[in-house]
């Protein structure tokens, strides 16, 4: 707890830690509960360097497998993500558009600060569900138990949240790193999510905090900061937090050891795309997403681009989903024009739905002009955007004819793609 103005006593908290409110809860069995999930997604990812929630994790989003493991537990549930302002349409498009999860899960804008994105996710839960359920979009490991057992604590206690008891001793140190006091370890536990919360309390707290100017880490240190009982519900040392770049390899073992226990085991496939524009006067220049300044531009009925149409064969071939002329034929005024990036997401979009994920992406065009290298870092962007993977599983190169054949004549261009997909089992 970091309070930015004043201080707090147990006496100024907005409700009593007993009462009607632990009578109600006490009453209510714990097979009748009912429970909206507020998922806290709006930081920033500093400590990654990339928006973690939108990284794979086992060929699927972070928050994707976060909001799975949610309707695991709760498939009616209200389920409301606080994200980051501004990026609403990345996640529907690439968290929740492929995995069938747009209309189960309502997306608001969060806060600079978690408290201020759980408050405003509060704002959009029903006043009727009477427990909510605060998650860290970062924690996808979170088995349905721990779910169920945080909320019936929530029914009797008012308030409770995962947690794992300290193996190791903990020293308290001050500014210079010097050691203050040694708390006993059994006194000392680390905090997880799932926390679940009496709603009205939490929201009358979340109110309480913001006249006071109070900021805590988490909601279980600030139910507790205004007065109320919060239980520890001891948790799973595999429901990890995805906070550093080594977290993620650690949670993919650990869905892989889980595959594993299930009989399961990773099915790889590779597919190869090649694609051919011949060059016209008074086009625009499309390759890799990327417009370039040239003399002339592919024809086509789309955008034409080559490299785009290439790396989308590459991916329906692995997954054995025939060609773009199948999807996007030429014959259809639909596609006049269009966007080829925008046919590509389509592309990742339909094979995610076969449970498959894109794992790498390979390209070579074949173009006696304009030079492509100052464009690679931008083709490489564009296209690791579509596909929803990391820039590094993307590669782009280029290489000339050596004035052979209708590249060398300037009269076209190619390009060559190979892309390798996995799925579990």
């Amino acid at each position: 707890m970091t309070p930015d103005a004043g201080s707090s006593t147990a006496s100024e908290a907005p409700l009593t830690a007993s009462g009607e409110r632990a009578d109600r809860a006490r009453a209510r069995q714990p097979a009748s509960v009912r429970a909206a999930i507020i998922v806290a997604g709006a930081g920033s990812g500093r400590r990654m360097g990339a928006q973690k929630l939108l990284l794979p994790l086992a060929g699927r989003p972070v928050l994707t497998r976060t909001l799975q493991a949610i309707r695991a537990f709760a498939a009616a549930a209200e389920v409301v993500v606080a994200v980051k302002p501004g990026t609403e349409a990345t996640i529907r498009e690439q968290v929740l558009l492929p995995y069938g999860l747009e209309e189960s899960v309502q997306l608001v804008p969060g806060g600079q600060e978690r408290q201020r994105s759980v408050a405003a996710a509060l704002d959009a839960v029903s006043a009727s569900i009477p427990i909510v359920v605060v998650h860290d979009g970062a924690r996808p490991l979170a088995g349905s138990l721990l779910f169920a057992r945080v909320c019936q604590e929530a029914m009797v206690t008012g308030g409770a949240t995962v947690a794992l008891p300290a193996r190791e001793t903990l020293h308290r140190v001050d500014g210079n790193g010097l050691v203050v006091d040694t708390p006993p370890r059994e006194s000392v536990w680390m905090a997880q999510t799932p926390q679940a919360f009496d709603a009205e309390a939490l929201r009358e707290v979340h109110r309480w905090a913001a006249r006071r100017s109070l900021v805590a880490t988490d909601d279980a240190a600030l139910f507790a900061e205004a007065g109320h009982p919060v239980r520890i519900v001891e948790g799973d040392p595999g429901n990890i937090k995805i906070t550093f770049p080594e977290d993620l390899a650690m949670a993919e073992a650990i869905i892989h050891q889980r595959e594993g226990r299930d009989g399961g085991a990773r099915t790889t496939r590779v597919g190869m795309g090649w694609d051919v524009h011949r060059l016209e006067p008074g086009r625009r220049l499309v390759i890799g997403g990327v417009t370039i300044p040239h003399s002339a531009g592919l024809a086509g009925h789309s955008d034409a681009d080559v490299l785009a149409h290439a790396v989308m064969d590459a991916v329906l071939g692995a997954a054995a989903l025939r060609d773009i002329g199948v999807h996007f034929p030429p014959s259809d005024p639909a596609y006049a024009g269009a966007d080829s990036i925008e046919l590509l997401r389509h592309v990742a979009a339909l094979v995610r739905r076969g449970n498959w994920s894109v794992s790498n992406v390979d390209a070579t065009v074949v173009a006696e002009s304009p030079k492509l290298a100052p464009h690679y870092p931008d083709m490489c962007q564009r296209l690791a955007e579509a596909l929803g993977i990391p820039v590094g599983c993307v590669n782009v190169k280029a290489t000339t004819s050596e004035g052979m054949g209708f590249a060398g004549r300037g009269e076209g261009i190619s390009a060559y793609a190979v892309a390798l997909l996995e799925r579990p089992g």
